[in-house]
């Protein structure tokens, strides 16, 4: 009769974390089942393998309510292909596929149950998932499954199917009739009928201990129709109404609880908990008490706490763990299979009022410690509680329990958690190896890695590949185990059997590098984790593990160690697996480079730039490092990941120093030394300037003394020409004295940066000419300030009242407005500028030209000067200004010392800025 096959998950082509496809393997209504990574390719693939070759009847899928595939393929084989490859694919053999609703019509919230009827032999089954159905709650395009359900019957003539043949042949020779008609269509007259409670609905719906418990009752009521028990199977089968009614309630709670503890309610989570247990007891006590189900029934519950019987806040006393219960049963009389009566069982859901009191059905009886295992026995501090009435030598005698099961010299027995966890493992290695994996004692699990290392070494060359590549399972899902424990003889011991499978195993049996990738991506994650170890030797010891395996010759060629070292830190990480994650990053990426690696650019530095925000400083410093190594490889590659060098971005102290650290790796001066010569620079132009102005003033005063001597000659002679002319002409005009000698405009009258001289540069003339005329100035657009056109630029990125608006281009020098800057500098329309010993740059019109102060006036004065110059335009369509002869000093000759402040004039403001001469 077909029945439900067990399976385990071999591969899977990726899965999110938390959603592995080894949860498919589970049936309850908590599941979460598979869901594929986040932004993946398709198709995705997932491989499992049932425990013996079978006959498929039936294949069930359990759909996300918003996760769906478009399409799913189903492939089957009898054997394991070596690479699990679409290039492979021919190995298994397609039986067809199905596809699956959109979920359109509910707003995706039910979950669509596909039924498959095939008739088809294999061992593995290949599932193939093809293109999601976009809808809005599936952002990232994934494809999940809820629950997969394998429904068939063994291949191959056992023991029991021949002794049955012959029974049915000796019967058949006797002309007897097993089979009676009144059974047609049951599962006792049709070899292919599907029981209910093999569907997957059923697992989906139903708590699993009540599930278990239908099971066997189902086991009883056929038994009971063969043996024409009719009342005892009447009475089973309303016990497995009621019963399904049950489970699917306590399925409801157990999932009512879970949301309650994503949501961190726990006293709705208590309730519901308490609830749970309430309603299992009253349930549980009712079978019992109408004699349905034997002890062996009740199954004991592998998670739940031990819980005190009295609590001292409230008079309601909870039944005690079924644990206990059972002990109890075992300890009693065991109930006959049939009652003269039959009775339905009661089962309400009212919860328990704080005046009633639920008890066991024998509460004079105890459970004895030593009738439990070994993890589930409770701890002495539990019996020393106040309220628990306790005897003294029982609590002695549970108090030495554990020392005495250590004591034994062998490891306690696995749990039924632990014995479906370790399902795989156990079928190559063996109970007993497990077992000691899985002990409570470190010896143990040392000694069991030890073991496994050896058994390892020993295996010969001839073993067929299947058996080699089991065996690396096996020993891949220990040595992940053993790399979380806390005890440092057990870590050691797994990083020795990771090593030698790494570097020995897997070259010496020439096995593929999909074994290779296997044991790196179960194994890399975690022991990233084990580098935020509290114990700093740990760390090391994990860090410089995953340095080796990352530059070993067979890990290296996959890139793998990479692609896991530049994930993003994560927000709940602790400091110390931040710290080392970058700084082996940094290690990493000296030692092995960005040439085809599993280290890019874009990678490192994404990574690098999201470090740099991170709350330890330590991890900031280290990612400057990183960025650094990287600009010394790429230099232009490395400057599109971070912001412009402008005075805005180092006003941050990191990007400060990461643009400092490339100057520095550029040969360039840094800021600091830059802002020195700077300002030796101004100090030497400064005194030069003293000595000009210093030696045109004695130039001045010489030239006034000559001036006052040739005018007395002049004085002298014409007193001589006077007197021998006794008749002189009255009609001409006499001499002019000293004082009304015309002089040369002193100081006052002068124009210091375009040197013009005029009778008319008064304090307000000078300002009126500073304002409006000068063509050496021109006023900012932004703040309204007349600054020189040489310094214009620097006026705008570091004086203006704007300056937070611009940046500075790295090609043309100039200042842009950083709502421009992206574009003007993708555009690259812009002229390059040159040095600035090898020309000047104009800020109006754009151009480089002759270095030096000269070529400034030469370019905003000269006919053929600066075009946007619009002062000097303004002059070319009117006359040229009476005044300029002999008498306008030659420019740049005299002036106060660069960067002084212009008076404003009425009605505006004025200042000139920057450096007025730049002698080189």
């Amino acid at each position: 009769m077909p029945h439900k096959i067990g399976f385990v998950v071999v591969s899977s082509s990726g899965h999110e974390d938390g959603f592995s496809a080894r949860e498919l393997m589970i049936h309850a209504p908590t599941v979460s089942g598979w869901r594929s990574p986040r932004c993946c390719q398709f198709p995705q693939e997932i491989v499992v393998q049932m425990v013996e070759r079978c006959r498929v009847r039936k294949l069930q899928l359990l759909a996300h309510q918003y996760m769906i595939p478009s399409k799913v393929e189903f492939y089957i084989s009898h054997c394991l292909p070596e690479y699990l490859g679409p290039f492979q694919a021919e190995r298994f053999r397609r039986l067809g596929y199905v596809s699956l609703c959109d979920n359109e019509k509910t707003g995706c919230r039910a979950r669509e149950l596909k039924s498959v009827y095939v008739d088809t032999e294999g061992q593995f089954l290949k599932l193939v998932f093809h293109q999601n159905h976009a809808n809005k709650y599936n952002i990232y395009n994934q494809v999940a499954l809820v629950a997969m359900n394998i429904i068939g019957d063994p291949v191959g003539c056992s023991d029991e199917s021949n002794i049955t043949s012959r029974e049915k042949l000796a019967d058949q020779y006797l002309g007897q009739r097993t089979e009676d008609p009144a059974l047609e269509g049951t599962c006792s007259g049709k070899s292919d009928y599907i029981s209910p409670l093999d569907d997957l609905a059923f697992d989906m719906y139903q708590d699993p201990e009540v599930a278990q418990i239908i099971r066997k009752l189902d086991e009883r009521k056929r038994d009971a129709v063969q043996q024409e028990r009719y009342d005892y199977a009447k009475k089973l089968k309303q016990a497995i109404a009621d019963l399904q009614k049950v489970g699917e309630r306590l399925g409801r709670y157990e999932v009512e609880k879970r949301c309650a503890v994503e949501k961190e309610d726990y006293d709705l989570a208590k309730h519901k908990k308490r609830q749970m247990e309430e309603y299992r007891a009253r349930v549980y006590a009712q079978l019992e008490l109408h004699s349905l189900v034997d002890t062996e029934l009740v199954p004991r519950p592998l998670d739940l706490p031990l819980q005190p019987l009295v609590h001292s806040s409230s008079s309601c006393q909870l039944p005690p763990p079924q644990e206990d219960r059972a002990a109890e049963n075992r300890l009693g009389e065991p109930f006959p299979l049939e009652q003269p009566s039959s009775h339905s069982l009661d089962v309400s859901s009212q919860p328990c009022s704080s005046d009633q009191q639920l008890s066991p059905p024998h509460p004079s009886r105890k459970a004895h410690p030593e009738a439990l295992p070994y993890d589930e026995r409770p701890l002495p501090a539990v019996h020393k509680q106040p309220g628990a009435a306790v005897e003294p030598e029982k609590r002695d005698l549970d108090a030495s329990e554990a020392p005495r099961a250590g004591a034994a010299g062998e490891p306690e027995p696995l749990t039924e958690k632990a014995l479906r966890e370790a399902s795989s493992a156990i079928e190559v290695l063996g109970e007993a190896l497990v077992a000691q994996a899985y002990s409570k004692t470190w010896s143990f699990r040392e000694e069991a890695l030890l073991t496994l290392y050896q058994q390892l070494v020993d295996t010969p060359v001839g073993t067929p590949k299947e058996d080699l590549k089991g065996l690396l399972r096996a020993a891949v899902f220990l040595i992940r185990r053993s790399i979380r424990d806390i005890v440092t003889p057990v870590f050691q011991a797994s990083l020795k059997v990771l090593k030698m499978v790494i570097t020995q195993y897997i070259p010496k049996h020439k096995l593929s590098k999909l074994e290779t990738t296997h044991c790196v991506e179960r194994t890399v994650p975690v022991l990233l984790a084990r580098t935020g170890d509290s114990s700093a030797r740990l760390r090391v010891v994990a860090s410089n593990f995953i340095q080796e395996m990352a530059l070993c010759k067979e890990v290296r060629s996959l890139q793998m160690v990479p692609s896991y070292l530049v994930q993003p830190l994560k927000a709940n990480a602790s400091a110390h697996q931040a710290l080392s994650q970058v700084a082996l990053l940094a290690r990493l990426l000296r030692d092995l480079g960005t040439d085809s690696t599993g280290f890019t650019v874009d990678n490192v530095m994404k990574f690098a730039v999201r470090a740099l925000e991170h709350r330890v400083f330590q991890v900031r410093e280290m990612a400057v490092c990183v960025i650094l190594d990287l600009y010394r490889q790429h230099h232009a590659d490395v400057l599109g990941y971070l912001p412009p060098d402008d005075s805005t971005s180092r006003k941050n102290i990191l990007f400060k120093t990461i643009f400092e650290g490339f100057a520095k790796i550029d040969g360039k001066p840094t800021d600091a030394e830059i802002r020195a010569q700077r300002r030796a620079a101004t100090e030497e132009a400064e005194r030069r300037k003293r000595e000009e102005i210093k030696a045109l003033q004695g130039q001045l005063a010489a030239l006034k003394e000559m001036q006052a001597g040739a005018q007395v000659s002049q004085e002298k002679g014409s007193e001589a020409t006077k007197a021998r002319s006794p008749e002189p002409d009255r009609r001409c005009a006499a001499p002019r004295s000293a004082p009304e000698a015309a002089e040369n405009p002193g100081l006052d009258n002068l124009c210091i940066f375009c040197g013009e001289r005029s009778a008319a540069f008064t304090e307000e003339g000078l300002d009126l000419h500073y304002w409006k005329h000068c063509l050496m100035l021109t006023r900012c657009g932004y703040c309204r300030q007349v600054v020189e056109i040489a310094s214009l630029t620097d006026h705008l990125l570091t004086e203006c009242d704007k300056r937070d608006g611009f940046g500075r281009c790295y090609r043309c020098s100039e200042a842009v407005p950083k709502d421009e800057l992206p574009r003007h500098v993708k555009s690259k329309d812009c002229h390059p500028a040159k040095p600035e010993k090898l020309a000047n740059r104009c800020p109006l019109c754009h151009e480089n030209f002759a270095p030096g102060e000269e070529a400034w006036k030469v370019h905003l004065m000269g006919p053929v000067g600066c075009t946007m110059n619009l002062r000097r335009t303004r002059l070319l369509f009117k006359a040229l200004p009476p005044g300029k002869g002999p008498d306008t000093a030659k420019p740049g000759t005299s002036g106060p010392k660069a960067g002084s402040k212009i008076p404003t004039p009425k009605g505006g403001q004025s200042k000139c800025s920057g450096r007025t001469y730049r002698k080189q």
